[in-house]
């Protein structure tokens, strides 16, 4: 049976009015001397493509999933999966994403659980087979079951501790047998409500120590994929440990992880953390820590992690010029983590929606790609700091100066005269390619 009524969407260029074909996104393109696919690997999570009821706190979920019984069954699960993959080969994507507890249900124990996570990840293994999909990374659901409404790494009760670090053990050796790419860790409920309760120092040991017991398993089963944190400040904790790149980065330096983490970045968790994508990501790569990225959107009027698909070009290309600038993505990729309004909940609205997030990437590509052979842009940049490439300014990059030399520099010169930093030509500029 057939659950997305359409054939394989195509790309049919600018000028086609077909809503179900992409008008930029032409997966053999070459950019750069590289496909768009390659440029971009598309990945599709399989919690909003599958999962996703589309609730929210004032009403039922209004999604159609005609594939889903309704039964927290192994066999529905199963089931599920065939679904997945019609969809992935009808809109063209070639890597996705799971939580332990989407492809597989949580059952009455651990063992039951892992159980029925086994026989999803026998056919998710097959299905890859036939059809060349990847497993860009997995990880394991820490968040929604009430045993971690206090946390998992972070609980202050060891035997949930114990179970949390049970279930990433599973996660972790799923991973691998699916040959996954990569593994995420998100902290939704690594944090506190009120530190009127919360020993801060203490969990955040315990977190690091969790961390290196799975830097420790992943060597154990040959697991070389690098790993992932997920930066979000907040929701559903009141403050999350991983907050925003610059205080993961500090945590993991802290605790001697650096070597075995890049950081997954998403744009709503960035405007959640009042920062901009461009910054998170900025941040990340000035480390050389960027290592995939989730594509959404968050509603600017709206306080919360709305997660919707990502359309807006300058947001695109924003995203693309720094990925570009550090080289590419390697063993990341765009994760669609978005999900679609609560009125679309028609099945054939999960293309619609991809389709948006894949033209708007494309056409952030190639709008990136053009800037930075344009060269203007960079030329401005790197004019604006030409004071630093000889005399005092070579010297201060060099270390070569003290304070003192600096005070004489001043001194024996006259006021500085400030360019100006043309922002506005540079928006103009920007303007030019879109």
């Amino acid at each position: 049976m057939q659950y997305f009524d359409c054939d394989k969407i195509q790309y049919e260029g600018t000028s086609s009015k077909n809503p179900l074909a992409f008008k930029h996104y032409n997966a053999n393109e070459l950019i750069d001397g590289k496909s768009m696919k390659d440029h971009l690997r598309f990945a599709a999570p399989y919690w909003h493509v599958m999962r996703n009821e589309l609730a929210d706190p004032f009403g039922a979920g209004t999604a159609q999933m005609p594939w889903d019984d309704g039964t927290n069954s192994t066999e529905n699960a199963l089931a599920r999966v065939d679904v997945f993959f019609e969809f992935l080969e009808k809109i063209g994507i070639d890597y996705y994403c799971w939580h332990d507890r989407d492809i597989a249900p949580e059952l009455n124990d651990l063992g039951a659980s892992n159980a029925a996570l086994d026989a999803v990840v026998a056919k998710l293994k097959q299905k890859q087979k036939e059809t060349g999909v990847q497993l860009l990374w997995g990880t394991a659901c820490l968040f929604s079951h009430p045993r971690y409404s206090q946390g998992g790494a972070t609980s202050p009760n060891a035997q949930v501790y114990a179970y949390a670090a049970a279930q990433v053990k599973k996660a972790l050796e799923c991973t691998k047998e699916l040959d996954g790419l990569g593994y995420t860790f998100w902290g939704g409920r690594e944090g506190y409500a009120t530190l009127l309760n919360t020993n801060m120092k203490r969990e955040l040991d315990h977190l690091g120590a969790f961390l290196h017991m799975a830097v420790d398993h992943a060597k154990k089963i040959g697991f070389d994929g690098p790993f992932y944190i997920e930066p979000k400040p907040r929701e559903p904790s009141t403050h999350q440990y991983d907050s925003d790149s610059a205080a993961c980065l500090n945590f993991l330096r802290e605790y001697g992880l650096m070597d075995h983490f890049k950081l997954n970045i998403e744009t709503n968790h960035a405007t959640l953390a009042g920062h901009t994508m461009e910054h998170e990501l900025t941040v990340c790569t000035n480390a050389n820590m960027l290592g995939s990225i989730d594509a959404n959107r968050g509603d600017e009027l709206i306080g919360w992690d709305t997660d919707q698909f990502p359309t807006d070009i300058y947001l695109a290309t924003q995203v693309m010029l720094v990925v570009l600038e550090m080289g590419g993505l390697t063993t990341g990729g765009l994760n669609f983590d978005a999900k679609r309004r609560r009125e679309s909940h028609e099945p054939i609205d999960l293309m619609h929606a991809h389709i948006g997030g894949m033209d708007a990437f494309a056409r952030g590509l190639k709008i990136a790609s053009a800037i930075r052979n344009d060269g203007r842009m960079a030329e401005f940049v790197q004019a604006r700091y030409s004071t630093f490439d000889k005399d005092i300014g070579a010297k201060i990059e060099a270390g070569e100066v003290s304070f003192e030399d600096l005070e004489k520099y001043a001194l024996d010169n006259p006021e500085p005269i400030v360019g100006s930093g043309r922002q506005e030509r540079m928006e103009n500029l920007l303007n030019e390619f879109i």
